[in-house]
């Protein structure tokens, strides 16, 4: 399962540096997804074969300095609860200052493995006055160079023993499916509604994915873990409202799913933090069913709906092919429909097309449209194959993939969502040398 490394320290030690250095090398191979990344302090990355996902904490903390003395104590202990290792990232230029020691002071605490990076090293000099980090208590410490990568694979190769070996936990075949959102847009009222006082619970399983809750869910012929994120101890010194909280826990329950489903309150609207709760999901190529709930709050006029579906889909594009459900929890409309809907998505993510079909679909809607000529050179596509992932993945074979650019891929992942319904899941199309 997905571990999970945060990046602490004060403002401007390079702590972003660092981590687009980590995922970009990454993010150019494997999540070359066309558009932007919407939240930069979220990613994955690997070395030596060896997965992880990244949090840069000081992403989440906007203001003056004062606002994050009071911050990065917050900031710190989340990373601690939530993390399989931490990164404490401090500065050789300014050596160190209070609040670094403010910090150091709360990892030495910690059980979890702690790696102290002095960043902007680059010449002896500065080497040597590195030495001064070792009166954080903190043992062994690295050098590294953000901006060039120099010091980055001792760091790395240190951190990637100590994460925990991918273990295969007992292979649960069901579905998973994860309630995510926002604090207080209903999801703990949402999963009380749907398990309610009918006891249709087979068990309560204590979760993979740290504190939270699987129960094992059957009705009206589905069976499938249902994981709940909103019914998890609140630590007593986190605010309900802070973004990074709430992030790190979607950041749990989506890794560990198969079909997100986004509760959103529309009072509220699909405001900013909902938005990087969606691309979280669509960036781990999750299915997604968004649900609108208090919708009986809302006033309406007789296109209400419609509205509201527009601007979300606006929001989400170029993946606008998801499932829009309003419910209302508290008087019950429409939660099963959300389930149903989810199923679907389920199939849709688990959906096989065999090669022939592929072909013989394809093809000719390719020879009517084929990719614009490039530089006076022609494309030709010969032959599509699903690749065996979890996801629907599908590789173009072609004479010259690296001429077929991005509209032309979107317009192949639109036909094979005409033709095959992926309704709710992303689609990757690569294009692969013949």
């Amino acid at each position: 399962m997905g571990n999970l490394v945060a990046i602490v320290g004060r403002p401007n030690v390079g702590k972003s540096t660092f981590f687009n250095r980590l995922i970009q090398r990454r993010e150019a191979i494997v999540d070359a997804v066309s558009g932007v990344t919407r939240d930069r302090h979220y990613g994955k990355s690997d070395w030596n074969g060896k997965e992880f996902s990244l949090i840069d904490t000081g992403g989440y903390v906007i203001g003056s300095d004062d606002i994050f003395e009071a911050e990065i104590d917050k900031q710190v202990e989340l990373a601690i609860d939530e993390a399989d290792a931490i990164i404490f990232m401090v500065d050789v230029e300014s050596g160190v200052t209070g609040m670094d020691e403010v910090v150091a002071k709360l990892l030495r605490k910690v059980e979890k493995p702690v790696f102290l990076a002095v960043n902007k090293v680059d010449n002896n000099k500065r080497a040597e006055d590195a030495v001064e980090f070792y009166s954080l208590g903190l043992g062994e410490y690295y050098n590294i160079a953000s901006i060039n990568g120099s010091g980055t694979g001792e760091l790395l190769d240190a951190l990637v023993k100590v994460l925990p070996d991918d273990v295969e936990e007992e292979v649960d075949e069901l579905p998973r499916f994860a309630v995510v959102g926002r604090p207080n847009a209903g999801k703990s009222s949402f999963i009380n509604a749907l398990i309610g006082e009918d006891r249709y619970i087979v068990t309560d399983i204590a979760g993979t994915t740290r504190d939270s809750i699987d129960t094992k869910y059957n009705r009206f012929g589905f069976e499938f873990n249902l994981v709940d994120t909103a019914g998890i101890r609140r630590k007593s010194k986190v605010k309900e409202d802070l973004e990074f909280y709430s992030v790190m826990r979607s950041i749990r329950a989506i890794e560990h799913a198969d079909v997100c489903l986004l509760l959103l309150d529309a009072t509220r609207g699909f405001d900013g933090q909902v938005q990087n709760i969606f691309w979280l999901a669509e960036r781990n190529r999750k299915g997604v069913v968004i649900l609108v709930n208090k919708w009986d709050l809302v006033e309406k006029n007789n296109k209400t709906a419609k509205e509201f579906e527009n601007h979300i889909r606006k929001e989400i594009a170029p993946f606008t092919d998801v499932p829009i459900v309003f419910i209302s929890v508290l008087n019950k409309q429409r939660i099963f429909k959300a389930i149903e809907t989810a199923v679907e998505v389920y199939k849709n993510r688990s959906k096989r097309i065999k090669t022939r079909v592929l072909n013989d679909t394809l093809l000719p809607i390719i020879d009517k449209n084929p990719p614009p000529a490039y530089k006076g050179k022609y494309v030709k596509i010969k032959f599509i194959t699903q690749l065996p992932t979890p996801q629907p993945q599908f590789a173009f074979f072609c004479n010259l993939p690296q001429y077929v650019r991005d509209p032309y891929k979107r317009f192949l992942e639109n036909k094979l969502r005409e033709q095959f319904d992926f309704h709710g899941i992303p689609v990757t199309v690569y294009m692969r040398k013949k």
